[in-house]
């Protein structure tokens, strides 16, 4: 994901759809009672426990009913792992059970990307995300993962706070509007750290994938299998390499590379919106849209909408403007989706008119933003993660150093994804990793799959991946939006679930 941007896959899933997803305050069906057997099925772990996790691999949660047919718990989790005995925060879950009993494979735990995407809301619309064969075989497990919403939160901005951060200009063009983004990104820091103080340090990565062997302790199983998105997918590959041995059948979609420096993952990011939008203008033209009838016509004009926007901002709602940080977002949001693109036309079509409320409610969807504030807290969360994930953007004078490759690489959309890494010269805990292959030596073969034209992750990220882990195969997608599973593509999605469902990878790396 971006810095200064979420691709919230399960409000994406939800939204193609139209499944409503129930929210915790939703999650009792009116029954009041738990499930036959909750807190006490699943039995407890199977496989190795860390020394001194003994109680939070043994715990028995209380798995509730939670709307149609799914079951809620709260599990109890170290704030520190080196601290075991010491304080413990909550992680909210959300399973479906196997429509199949009889034949139950054993359990699949899913994760939207993000960070920060919401894993509880990702299994209640299991439904649309998952194939029938995998929903027959398999418990599904969703999570908000440590930081995250109904888990215990990160909380940092109000909404009005939020509202400045993502309007500030992404792509400040001298001193003063460099220092203006600066001093938003220092707020958001600093909210951080004076309301989550305590729990920023023990939310990276590391510390979510070892949450995860909690969770397959907890169920029973003696290995992992596991479906992992965009974000999710680094969460996965960490969690093969911190528990090789514990690896069962992993698919890791729309995948991260992991030994790309920040400036580099950044760059070609950039580089990936910049090839999905060529994708949608060449469609557009070919329909003889709105925009042109070329290629070239077609992003002139969303050029010329990105930088009108820099100059003035468009009316939106009535109370808020759309700047360019906006309209940037209300650019990319469709981009995920490739039915969104006609949204994406006349979106740009209505801001070269002068009128942003189609672009502000784009990247209000981007963003999870309601006429009642930000829905969770991905926003920050991202922030949270990444910043203490690996090394990023030091200080404003390195991001005034970098700024001519950023802009040669993508004079699109380069800018924005560097000075979106500012919050991280500003946050209040340093790094804990840095950028390294990751191999997973010794563990069972782990799934990559990579879409050729992927706006978020690009392709070339999944090749990576592939090819640093001992035991991974690719499985390659030609095609446009984020991830590959279930996107109406039979090749993928036969290889996925043949993997998930029988334990059979590809052979090698196919084409689909």
């Amino acid at each position: 994901m971006t810095r200064r941007t979420i691709a919230g896959l399960a409000a994406l899933a939800v939204l193609v759809s139209g499944c409503g997803v129930a929210s915790r305050a939703q999650d009792s069906d009116g029954s009041g009672g738990a499930v036959p057997g909750g807190g006490t099925t699943p039995t407890g772990p199977a496989g190795p426990i860390p020394a001194g996790l003994e109680t939070f691999y043994h715990q028995q949660p209380n798995w509730e009913r939670c709307g149609s047919g799914n079951q809620c718990a709260t599990i109890t989790v170290p704030l520190d792992y080196t601290k075991p005995t010491g304080k413990t925060i909550e992680l909210r879950a959300r399973k479906v059970p196997a429509r199949d009993r009889t034949g139950k494979v054993g359990t699949l735990f899913i994760n939207p990307g993000g960070p920060g995407g919401s894993g509880l809301d990702f299994a209640a619309a299991a439904g649309f995300v998952l194939g029938p064969a995998l929903l027959r075989k398999f418990d599904v497990i969703g999570w908000d993962p440590r930081g995250v919403g109904q888990s215990t939160p990160v909380t940092c901005l109000d909404t009005e706070q939020m509202d400045k951060f993502i309007a500030a200009d992404g792509s400040p063009d001298d001193d003063a509007e460099i220092n203006a983004l600066n001093e938003q990104a220092k707020i958001l820091a600093g909210g951080c750290e004076q309301r989550s103080g305590e729990l920023l340090p023990h939310v990276s990565t590391k510390d979510a994938a070892r949450d995860i062997d909690v969770l397959r302790g907890i169920v029973g199983d003696p290995q992992l299998y596991y479906l992992g998105m965009s974000y999710g997918t680094l969460l996965g590959a960490t969690y093969a390499e911190l528990f090789p041995r514990n690896v069962g059948r992993l698919v890791l979609d729309g995948a991260i590379d992991p030994s790309l420096s920040s400036e580099d993952n950044n760059i070609a990011q950039a580089k990936g919106f910049d090839t999905a939008l060529d994708a949608f203008a060449e469609d557009c033209a070919q329909r003889s849209c709105r925009l042109g009838t070329t290629k070239a016509e077609v992003l002139a004009n969303v050029d010329k909408l990105i930088k009108d926007t820099d100059a003035k901002p468009l009316p939106g709602d009535g109370k808020r403007e759309v700047t360019q940080a906006i309209a940037v977002l209300g650019i990319i949001f469709p981009l995920y989706v490739k039915q969104y693109w006609p949204r994406l036309e006349d979106a740009v079509v209505d801001g070269l008119a002068g009128k942003g409320a189609r672009l502000l409610a784009n990247a209000d969807e981007y963003t999870d933003r309601t006429p009642k504030g930000y829905s969770n807290n991905a926003g920050e969360v991202i922030y949270a993660v990444n910043c203490l994930d690996r090394p990023d953007l030091t200080s404003v004078a390195s991001g005034k150093a970098e700024q001519a490759k950023f802009d040669a690489a993508s004079p699109r959309f380069g800018s924005f994804l560097l000075w979106g890494s500012l919050p991280c010269a500003n946050w209040p805990v340093k790094p804990v990793d840095k950028p390294h292959k990751i191999t997973a030596a010794g563990s069972k073969p782990i799934v990559v799959v990579g879409t050729t034209r992927d706006p978020a992750t690009p392709y070339s990220w999944a090749v990576g991946l592939a090819h640093q882990l001992e035991n991974g195969v690719l499985i390659s997608r030609d095609g446009d939006g984020h991830t590959g599973y279930h996107e109406g593509n039979d090749c993928v999605d036969k290889a996925v679930e043949t993997y998930l469902l029988k334990g059979t990878p590809p052979a090698t790396d196919i084409q689909c």
